[in-house]
């Protein structure tokens, strides 16, 4: 059996997420305390209609008791057999988290009449930690829409091909933010920039005038190679320690040219080599 363990503060789209795996076939439970996984599963494994998929959300509305001993409960869960289990964590900026609660209305589960919602989320940061810390992929839901979250889901984790490795490939902007996911991130602000060259600047990355653009430059070429030799020497590595998944950031000053052309590059690259290869431009979306 397949086991999606799904986390994160709250307003990062937990909801949406559980949403998107049960449309795929999981059996879906909400706020589930902690301390019962290991007998969920136990009775789960034994029955004789049981899913082949489970994905369970575990977040701040457990006891707080219950939270600090998720890393026990997680090896027991290593013990059993006939389960495979992953640990999904959603995250998002803080200014976005106070903007979604904002929009809504809700009232945050830590909130009370000694914190406020900037407090509780921090709070609420703290408990979440040994599960963030655990976790095989994080996913910055900060830019991301409701649609874009499902298929990112759906694609990275409903998708994945079991026993390989989904590698994820973001282009971004540095004038934007650092994305809170990326296990790698490289900077290509030293290459030329289209930006300055009146006739490109309305394109991207995508756009052949760019990418002729960038093909012509000995330094752009050299920055993809180098990244291909670490990636592939290291990709290995990362597999034996059991790595799921790993997300490469790309980032360039806006987003828009270098590091979106670098992405799709090394994306096309890796997608002749392995399975579950895919590329995302933060900025474009």
């Amino acid at each position: 059996m397949k086991l999606v363990i799904l986390s994160g503060r709250s307003g990062s789209g937990k909801s949406t997420a559980l949403q998107a795996l049960e449309d795929i076939g999981f059996y879906c439970i909400d706020n589930l305390p902690a301390l019962l996984l290991p007998e969920l599963i136990q009775q789960m494994l034994i029955a004789p209609d049981r899913p082949d998929k489970l994905s369970v959300s575990i977040d701040a509305r457990n006891l707080i008791s219950n939270l600090s001993q998720v890393p026990t409960v997680l090896n027991t869960l290593a013990g059993m057999d006939d389960l495979v289990y992953e640990i999904i964590y959603l995250d998002a900026s803080e200014t976005t988290l106070l903007k979604r609660f904002s929009a809504t209305r809700r009232k945050h589960p830590l909130t009370n009449s000694h914190a406020g919602l900037q407090e509780a989320l921090y709070q609420e940061q703290r408990l979440l930690e040994p599960i963030a810390t655990l976790a095989d992929i994080r996913i910055d839901t900060t830019r991301l829409s409701l649609y874009e979250l499902r298929d990112s889901i759906k694609l990275r984790v409903a998708n994945r091909k079991e026993q390989t490795l989904s590698l994820q490939f973001e282009s971004f902007g540095f004038k934007h933010g650092l994305p809170l996911d990326l296990d790698f991130t490289f900077d290509v602000r030293s290459l030329p920039n289209p930006y300055w060259v009146p006739e490109l600047r309305q394109y991207t990355g995508n756009d052949p005038q760019v990418i002729q653009f960038l093909e012509q430059s000995p330094d752009a070429i050299d920055m993809i190679h180098d990244i291909v030799y670490f990636l592939e020497r290291w990709l290995p590595k990362i597999k034996q320690d059991n790595r799921s998944y790993l997300t490469v950031g790309i980032g360039c000053t806006g987003g828009q040219h270098r590091s979106v052309f670098i992405a799709e590059r090394l994306a096309s690259h890796f997608n002749q080599l392995m399975d579950n290869v895919s590329v995302r431009h933060r900025e474009l979306s």
